[in-house]
């Protein structure tokens, strides 16, 4: 059992503290959970989490035997962090725990120096901050989350959402996180690379409910050839309209939206076939087997056969039920 602890410092964030519960709703082709999440703190008294306080179930204790120790965000960056919680995620760290900061809790992540060094983010509006008062740290606001392996950064709330899917993707793969992320009812397809939403001088009208059905109708058309002309038509815009809005909603253009929506439905085949790799390829949408591997292994970082290699065993047991 993997062993997922959220630690509550006052101050701490709601928003931030609720978000890594998607660890708790995965579940494999069994049916089993292969996580455990306890909300742990510092102690004794309750936690100060704004509009109310709560008191958790677990101590500092709780960061001696998690695999995984997520670090919500404090309404205040700026807070002291006690000594007790440094010593103990360093200490977890040390051993080999994975450390996860979500939104501000890059603040107390950094502060235990183990970023020293490596490229980290925040939310954006508290990135000159984090780079401040923790040079040694290479900060980058524009991306959604940083994974280094053992340590990850997220921005804001929701980013903090895409980082647990990532991770939750990389424990055991595409399917199981793709469950997640339905249950509860946020896409998988944003990356870590992608912009975050920064807030313009004069914010656009939000435009989800114009937006949902073309990215429902380009999921489903995923195999097919599709250019930005076409994808324009069928949203009845101009295409740099639809660059525009769509880059506003997604992050990304429609076109590398839809590299990675084959990406994903290659992975998904590569986990539950037996097909050859160059006809996964062809059944994603790629045109040829070199532009489906050179894709592939700029999205997910190797190529088709080592991702099959990694995760068949887990996506075979689900499509054997």
């Amino acid at each position: 059992m993997h062993i997922v602890a959220i630690l509550a410092l006052d101050g701490v964030v709601p928003f931030d503290l609720a978000t890594p519960e998607v660890f708790d709703r995965v579940r494999l082709a069994d049916g089993t959970s292969p996580y455990e999440v306890r909300v742990c703190s510092p102690g004794p008294g309750p936690v100060d989490a704004g509009a109310f306080t709560l008191v958790t179930p677990w101590g500092m204790d709780a960061l001696d035997s998690a695999d995984t120790i997520v670090l919500p965000g404090r309404a205040d960056v700026t807070a002291p962090i006690d000594d007790e919680v440094i010593k103990g995620l360093r200490a977890a760290a040390a051993r080999g725990a994975r450390l996860v900061s979500i939104c501000s809790g890059a603040f107390i992540l950094a502060a235990t120096g183990l970023l020293d060094g490596l490229r980290a983010t925040t939310h954006w509006i508290a990135a000159d901050d984090l780079a401040r008062m923790h040079p040694a740290i290479e900060v980058d606001p524009d991306v959604l989350y940083i994974d280094h392996g053992e340590l990850a950064t997220s921005a804001g709330a929701v980013a903090g959402l895409d980082l647990c899917l990532h991770l939750i993707r990389r424990d055991h793969g595409s399917a199981v996180a793709a469950m997640a992320a339905k249950l509860s009812v946020v896409p998988l397809e944003r990356e870590g690379g992608q912009a975050q939403f920064i807030v313009h001088e004069q914010p656009p009208a939000p435009r989800g409910s114009t937006m949902e059905p073309l990215l429902r109708w380009l999921e489903k058309s995923a195999p097919a050839e599709l250019t930005t002309a076409q994808i324009a038509a069928k949203a009845n815009m101009s295409t740099r309209t639809l660059n525009r809005r769509f880059r506003e909603q997604t992050g990304t253009t429609p076109l590398r939206w839809l590299h990675r929506a084959r990406v994903r439905r290659a992975q998904h085949l590569l986990e539950t076939t037996d097909d050859t790799v160059d006809l996964i390829g062809d059944r994603a949408g790629f045109g040829s087997p070199t532009a489906f591997r050179d894709r592939f292994k700029s999205v997910v970082g190797i190529s088709p056969q080592t991702y099959r290699q990694a995760f068949r065993s887990r996506g075979a047991a689900a499509a054997e039920r």
